[in-house]
């Protein structure tokens, strides 16, 4: 090997070497050499001078359409060959770990070789990964053509206990305004809601949406393909983007939200406790909007909320369309107050499932909640935004008066056998009179 004056290093052949056994010379000097031939019209002796390779190398060169990397030749005669499909397919999915690979092969396939054998063969394998991995270049995407989807998992610490709580984060490729919602599992119902919640919030929707093979998007049909799951194939139908998914072991392939995954976990959990799931929800909606929004995003450089003003008219519009209307029940877990919020509205259920899950569901216009599969609630949907259905009976006001009149009906058949004197039971109207200075009327 001999060093060029430009610090390139080539491969230099003797005199009896075959043209097969040509070793190739790096990109650049490959370049100069086609280069010099052509705009020079230097012959081939005289560029094995100028570039200190043999006249073989140059004639290699020049007979190339393109320019290819060395590649030493496959050995035939090693105990690897004949494990060699089964080491590469499995490689990625053990993180090239050669000392898994190792016991795998010694365990299921027989294999009679060392561990240093396996380790030599799997190296190469893990170089052009991390090679690859380097050279992944971030896709830029124009305004309003992708968004990118996903959950994160965070232990979050509430009044009751820490709970884990299931963050959906949905963010606009271009602009990188993200939006969060925080869900106590991540099934259909939530998954979709989310959506809905995005895209209002945004008041529009791109072209693309990007995922990364989660069940309640697609799962797999045993050849390597993808099957849609039906209900979010409806759903992406009726709202008019086309669903995107990342290639396997890829996820790298949506590193916008991944990055805004990370970044909800350390600058807004960090260090925050929470009085239930109300209160996170208000929390959440406060920091997206005068932190996440507004700070100076590393990539870009500029504010989200200010990019965004470039991305808005690029969105699909809504255009009034009714939310996709779904027999789908969604988990909440009931807040302090005994309330449930769907689409931005707030139901009561019985104060006794306070810090419990329940499920929701819309069916026409009537909202149900279950418990255990069992109808604890019952609202009429509320047509606004942000407003509330109670119903007295869920609130322990009622509970705890029944409770009183019960004690106190027994309390009075118990003094009857022992001659104790029975208690009035006034309706609660007269305290509320006398309250209020009042004349109460016998």
């Amino acid at each position: 090997m001999c060093v060029d004056e430009v610090g390139v290093g080539v491969a230099v052949l003797s005199q009896d070497q075959q043209p097969e056994e040509v070793v190739m010379v790096r990109r650049e000097v490959w370049g100069e050499i086609r280069r010099a031939a052509r705009d020079e019209g230097l012959s081939t002796s005289a560029l094995a001078r100028r570039f200190q390779v043999d006249r073989k190398t140059v004639r290699h060169c020049l007979s190339q359409e393109g320019w290819r990397p060395y590649r030493r030749p496959e050995r035939t005669d090693t105990l690897m060959v004949e494990h060699k499909a089964f080491v590469e397919a499995r490689a990625p999915e053990v993180g090239y770990s050669a000392r898994v690979l190792y016991q795998e092969l010694c365990r299921e396939r027989g294999f009679a070789g060392s561990y240093d054998t396996v380790k030599r063969f799997v190296a190469p394998l893990r170089a052009v990964r991390l090679q690859a991995d380097r050279a992944l270049t971030r896709f830029e995407t124009p305004p309003g053509l992708q968004t990118q989807i996903d959950w994160g998992q965070a232990r979050v610490p509430f009044r009751r206990g820490a709970v884990v709580v299931h963050l959906f984060v949905f963010t606009l490729g271009f602009s990188r305004r993200s939006f969060y919602r925080g869900y106590p599992d991540e099934r259909i119902g939530q998954f979709l809601e989310g959506h809905e919640q995005a895209f209002e919030h945004f008041g529009g929707h791109t072209r693309e949406h990007l995922y990364d093979r989660p069940r309640t998007v697609c799962r797999p049909d045993g050849s390597g393909r993808a099957v849609w799951n039906p209900t979010f194939k409806a759903f992406a139908d009726y709202w008019g983007f086309e669903p995107r998914l990342c290639a396997p072991y890829r996820a790298q392939t949506k590193g916008k939200v991944e990055s805004g995954v990370k970044y909800v976990k350390r600058n807004f959990l960090s260090g925050r406790e929470f009085l239930d799931w109300c209160h996170f929800d208000e929390e959440l909606v406060e920091w997206n909007a005068t932190v996440a929004d507004v700070r100076i995003h590393g990539t870009t450089h500029e504010r989200p909320i200010d990019r965004f003003e470039g991305e808005r008219p690029r969105l699909q519009p809504l255009c009034g369309q009714p939310s996709f209307k779904l027999q789908v029940r969604s988990s909440r877990v009931v807040a302090e107050d005994y309330l449930v919020s769907y689409q931005t509205n707030r139901y009561s259920v019985p104060y006794t499932l306070i810090g419990q899950s329940v499920e929701v569901e819309c069916r026409g216009d009537e909202l149900l909640v279950y418990h255990r599969d069992q109808v604890v609630a019952t609202h009429a949907v509320l047509g606004g935004r942000h407003q509330l259905a109670i119903l007295p009976e869920h609130g322990p006001g009622a509970i705890a008066r029944n409770q009183r009149l019960r004690r106190g009906h027994r309390s009075g058949q118990h003094s009857s056998s022992v001659g104790l004197t029975d208690v009035e039971i006034r309706d609660l109207t007269v305290y509320e009179q006398l309250a209020t200075g009042r004349e109460v009327c016998p």
